[in-house]
């Protein structure tokens, strides 16, 4: 038990300081930053969806400079090939013998955080590459699988207003990544400082607070916080209130064509678990449950066209229900 408390100390501690070095560059959006490390020590993804210029590639770029782990970033285009991210194998010569031989050259993706930068706007044989090796934290190439390193995390970010031209993930594929996280426009107060600590001849830099052996460390950490049975059911009870088929909920009868599924409830425990145990705390409550809601389930509903007649949106539906489930 005191290696746990240990743990938890040295958690929220470590955490602490991963986030006073991102404030450093990163001028508001600590919630944002909150449930990135949430997703990260939870062993989920995160999908960060936001108009052009709300620093979503900096935040990302920041987060991995403050952890001491292998970071690459995928720019992806209409011509990406599933080649160019997961590695290819080319044919080598031996100098001495002449004899040929195909050696794997490693892709972008074989790092700990990826960031995969406008993932809508590749084809979805190249998205599928991406999605697999998130599901399963390994590559096929060749009928040879190589395993990624741990941990292994996706950050990917969508332009939600130009739609043309792009390739918009199915909800299978949405449903890989633990949060939806929407970034909104800074205050006048946020935006004031964004201008004046950016316009300067230099730029911040941050220090490297974990490494991957801590994270990981943690990670299983997590993995053992206790939860009460009553947190649970609440979480459950929440997913499936989502479900038009099952919910008592007139709303969601309404508006809704496809609710969220079972990995839903586990994200939702786990990210409550996470959460709580980033604040120091040895178990999660309901409220742990509630304030990750959103984000966990907003892109695991399918709204029907009378919702977007209306402009009945997933965060309607999540707020309307935390507000009436018991």
């Amino acid at each position: 038990m005191s290696s746990d408390i240990e743990q938890l100390s040295e958690l929220r501690s470590a955490t602490e300081r991963v986030r006073r070095q991102i404030a450093t560059v990163i001028i508001g959006q600590e919630r944002i930053v909150e449930q990135v490390l949430i997703a990260l020590f939870a062993r989920g993804h995160c999908l960060l969806v936001g108009v052009p210029g709300l620093a979503k590639t900096l935040l990302v770029r920041t987060i991995a400079d403050t952890l001491n782990l292998a970071f690459s970033r995928i720019q992806f285009t209409p011509d990406l090939m599933p080649s160019d991210i997961t590695g290819t194998e080319v044919i080598e010569e031996n100098i001495s013998t002449g004899e040929k031989m195909f050696r794997f050259v490693r892709g972008p993706i074989f790092a700990n955080i990826v960031l995969a930068d406008e993932i809508n706007r590749t084809p979805p044989k190249t998205q599928a590459a991406l999605l697999e090796a998130m599901q399963e934290h390994r590559v096929t190439a060749a009928g040879t699988t190589y395993q990624l390193d741990e941990p292994f995390f996706v950050l990917a970010t969508q332009n939600p207003i130009e739609q043309e031209g792009t390739y918009p993930l199915p909800e299978a594929q949405l449903d890989r990544f633990m949060f939806l996280l929407e970034l909104d426009y800074p205050s006048f107060e946020e935006e004031v400082r964004i201008v004046q600590s950016t316009t300067l001849d230099t730029m911040p830099t941050v220090s490297k607070v974990l490494d991957a052996e801590d994270i990981v460390r943690f990670q299983r950490f997590v993995r053992r916080v206790p939860v009460a049975e009553n947190v649970i059911a609440y979480a459950v009870r929440l997913t499936q209130a989502t479900r038009p088929q099952t919910t008592s909920f007139d709303i969601v009868r309404r508006y809704v064509s496809y609710g969220a599924g079972p990995r839903a409830s586990q994200y939702l425990i786990l990210g409550a678990k996470t959460r709580a145990a980033l604040d120091g705390r040895f178990t999660p409550e309901i409220a742990d449950v509630q304030d990750i809601a959103a984000s966990v389930l907003r892109h695991r509903i399918v709204l029907n066209f009378q919702a977007e007649a209306e402009n009945v949106t997933a965060n309607t539906l999540v707020n309307e229900l935390l507000a009436s489930l018991d």
